[in-house]
C-alpha cells in the first residue's frame, strides 16, 4: 500500500518538525513513523527541534500515522523508520523483514487511576476496569499490573474499552468504572480530581515501548543512514533527561498544549526515558516477544535475533563516544 494512498485518512505531517537540510550538504531525506504528537515520541521532536539530525546531513519527516499502517509502508519502502516498538516485534515475528534497533522508552508510564474508595489494587476485584482499546498497550500494562498485584484480569475484573485518556477519566467522573489505565498527563489529572493513583506499571515491569525499527534491507543497504538517524535521537533522549526546561518547551510545541499540560506529562514519563545510550532491556524485549506470542498464537521458542539487531547502535554508540550497557 503506497504511502500516497493513506495521507488522506491515516497520516498527518509534522510541518514543524520537518528539520532543514544543511545548506553545505544535500541531506538525506528520511522518513519516519509516529503514532502521536505527545510526550511518548518526544524524541524525534527533540532531534528535529534541537537540529541533531541537520547535523548528520539528515532531512527528517516526522510523520504521523497508525502503527498498523507504518510497518505495511515500512516494508514498503513508503517509510524509513518506525518509533512504534510493539508493532514492529509483532511484524518481526509474522516472519516480516523487519528489525527493532534501539529503545528510548524503556517502561510504561501508564498509572492504575481508581475511584476515591478504592486504595489498593487487591480491592480492584469485582471491579471494572476502563482501558483505550482491546488489545492496546494499556490493555497490556493493566492486566500485568494486576496479576503483579494478585488479582486475575482474566476472572476476578471486567475490562471495557472507553478510547482516550479524556474519555477514561470522564468515565471516571461519572462512575461508570471503578479504575482506569492511562498515560501522563491523565495521572496527574486524575489525581487533581481526587482519584487514586494504585499503581505505575514502571515500578512493576520493564517493556520498550517507543524505539526505531527498520527493515533488513534498509540495515543491510543505508546503514550509514540507519546510524544517522539513531546517533540524532540517541543525542535527543539525552537532551531531554539532562534539560527538563527545553524539553518541556518541544513538547508544547510538539503536542500543541499548555506548559501545565507538557509539565505533568513531562513529569510523569521521566522515570521511562531510556537512559540514553539507546540499549533495549532484554528482560523487557523478552516480557514484549512473550506477549506478542501470545496474541499471535505462536507456541516455537524465539529468540532475540529474529526481532533485534543491534549492529548499528553499537557503531553510533561508538562515534558518540557511549559505552553501552
Amino acid at each position: 500500500m503506497p504511502i500516497k494512498a493513506v495521507l488522506l485518512t491515516f497520516l498527518v505531517v509534522a510541518g514543524m518538525m520537518t528539520a532543514p537540510p544543511s545548506p553545505s550538504r544535500a541531506a538525506e531525506r528520511v522518513r519516519i513513523a509516529v503514532s502521536n504528537f505527545n510526550v511518548t515520541f518526544l524524541p524525534a521532536a527533540v532531534a528535529a527541534k534541537k537540529g541533531y539530525f541537520r547535523d548528520e546531513g539528515l532531512e527528517a519527516e516526522v510523520i504521523r500515522i497508525s502503527a498498523p499502517i507504518a510497518v505495511i509502508s515500512l516494508i514498503n519502502g513508503d517509510l524509513d523508520f518506525n518509533m512504534v516498538f510493539g508493532s514492529s516485534v509483532r511484524a518481526a515475528l509474522r516472519g516480516l523483514p523487519v528489525k527493532v534497533l534501539a529503545s528510548f522508552i524503556d517502561a510504561l508510564a501508564f498509572a492504575l487511576i481508581a475511584q476515591p474508595g478504592i486504595k489498593s489494587v487487591k480491592e480492584l476485584k469485582g471491579k471494572t476496569l476502563g482501558v483505550s482499546t482491546f488489545g492496546s498497550t494499556s490493555d497490556v500494562a493493566a492486566r500485568i499490573m494486576l496479576r503483579h498485584y494478585g488479582v486475575d484480569p482474566e476472572k476476578e475484573i471486567k475490562i471495557i474499552g472507553v478510547g482516550r485518556d479524556s474519555a477514561l477519566l470522564a468515565a471516571l467522573k461519572e462512575k461508570l468504572i471503578d479504575v482506569a489505565v492511562a498515560s501522563p498527563p491523565a495521572d496527574a489529572q486524575g489525581k487533581n480530581m481526587g482519584f487514586n493513583i494504585l499503581a505505575k506499571a514502571y515500578d512493576v515491569f520493564r517493556y520498550p515501548a517507543i524505539g526505531l525499527a527498520a527493515t533488513d534491507k534498509k540495515i543491510r543497504e543505508r546503514p550509514d543512514e540507519v546510524r544517522k538517524t539513531l546517533k540524532a535521537l540517541i543525542r535527543a533522549n539525552r537532551y531531554m533527561r539532562e534539560d527538563r526546561a527545553g524539553a518541556i518547551q518541544v513538547l508544547m510545541e510538539w503536542a500543541r498544549v499548555d506548559q501545565e499540560s507538557a509539565t505533568a506529562a513531562y513529569d510523569g514519563s521521566a522515570p521511562v526515558f531510556n537512559t540514553a545510550d539507546g540499549n533495549i532491556p532484554e528482560d523487557g524485549l523478552r516480557l514484549l516477544i512473550q506477549q506478542a506470542k501470545k496474541e499471535l498464537k505462536i507456541t516455537r521458542e524465539v529468540s532475540l535475533t529474529e526481532v533485534w539487531n543491534p549492529t548499528v547502535l553499537r557503531e553510533a554508540q561508538k562515534e558518540l563516544r557511549i559505552n553501552g550497557r
